[in-house]
């Protein structure tokens, strides 16, 4: 079907949607919203990644703002400063840089340069300042995020936060253990990787700053709060399952949910790919039942103090934005260039990435 996706791109145009991955509900009921700071955010993040060598000039210049990175964002963190959406943006653009760069090792069998990066990412993000320099282009562009990105809420968050990525990095050494292996993990392992993986509790912590208030554990624990959190998060990693089944296919993959479903519970690929997208409409249906009580829990917090007065306004800031990341991750996947696998030369080879031994110094 085509469906006008209000296009962040420059020349607005109907995005054609697959019948198979079309989801009405999100067209109608999570309409599509922008951070007004959108055109400059697209245009200093593609300045960033010239300025940190992260990719080629050639490769920015074709295919930055066909990617779609910086849309994802500012389609995601409404209301944030203009600084925190920039830094998350460039963190954004880095993050699939970096998840560029570990298909690569992988790919090219490049376990010793895997392994330096996944110990230089770990110091980066406990002491940033001292990687700025780093000779590894990837390694210095995480520093320069996770500086900015712990400028803007107290040292406590930024603990959380680097706790977090800790766990994302030794999720992804498990992934290129398992892909380098040929080992398709069970649902269960899967779906528990994955929340790590697609870091689930990054872009979750990330709805604060922009939100520009830390929230206590009392509050971010609550089952209410979290419930709406992981089930937004859930259901951007299970339609991204769902559109990159044919990538991954093309690049002998092990990790995707349609791909544990067929190995380890004897689907055909016709049937894993109904399960996932039942999967993902059933997410859609349990947040907003799980949204409505986050909200009301927002405005339980509203107890005639100042302090609860804050907190119920950057809890409800925070459940809105949950909300946008469907439409958000929606669109992402039908505008970007990231997904478009039958444009591509090769089908196991990304077009925007560079296919060299990066990182081998």
């Amino acid at each position: 079907m085509h469906a006008f996706s209000h296009s962040t791109t420059s020349t607005p145009t109907a995005v054609q949607v697959p019948p198979s991955l079309s989801l009405p509900v999100i067209e109608a009921a999570f309409p599509r919203q922008l951070h007004p700071y959108w055109p400059r955010l697209q245009e200093k993040t593609r300045t960033w990644l010239l300025e940190k060598r992260l990719m080629p000039a050639d490769k920015v210049e074709e295919y930055a703002d066909g990617l779609c990175y910086t849309d994802l964002m500012a389609g995601y963190y409404i209301g944030a400063p203009d600084e925190v959406l920039q830094a998350i943006g460039d963190y954004s653009a880095w993050f699939f840089v970096w998840d560029d760069r570990h298909d690569r090792d992988i790919v090219h069998y490049r376990p010793d340069a895997w392994r330096r990066l996944r110990f230089r990412l770990h110091a980066a993000l406990d002491s940033p300042a001292a990687h700025l320099h780093h000779v590894d282009p990837l390694v210095a562009g995480f520093a320069d995020s996770m500086v900015r990105l712990y400028s803007f809420l107290p040292r406590t968050w930024n603990t959380r936060f680097a706790r977090h990525f800790h766990a994302v990095i030794e999720a992804y050494d498990r992934e290129f253990r398992n892909r380098t292996e040929g080992i398709i993990p069970t649902v269960e392992e899967y779906l528990a990787l994955r929340r790590l993986t697609f870091a689930h509790w990054i872009w979750t912590d990330l709805l604060e700053p922009a939100a520009e208030l830390e929230l206590p554990d009392a509050v971010r624990k609550h089952p209410a709060y979290r419930r709406a959190a992981l089930l937004s998060q859930e259901f951007a990693a299970w339609y991204n399952d769902l559109c990159s089944l044919p990538k991954e296919i093309a690049g002998d993959e092990v990790h995707n949910l349609g791909l544990s479903l067929i190995k380890h519970e004897g689907l055909t690929l016709e049937e894993a790919v109904a399960e996932v997208r039942q999967r993902v409409e059933t997410c859609i249906s349990d947040f907003l039942v799980a949204e409505r009580d986050a909200l009301e829990f927002a405005d339980s917090l509203s107890d005639g103090t100042l302090r609860g007065k804050e907190l119920s306004a950057a809890v409800r800031a925070c459940v809105c934005n949950m909300r946008n990341w469907f439409s958000s991750v929606y669109w992402f996947h039908h505008e970007s260039g990231r997904y478009m696998v039958d444009s591509w030369d090769d089908r196991s080879t990304p077009p925007y990435v560079n296919n060299e031994a990066a990182g081998e110094k």
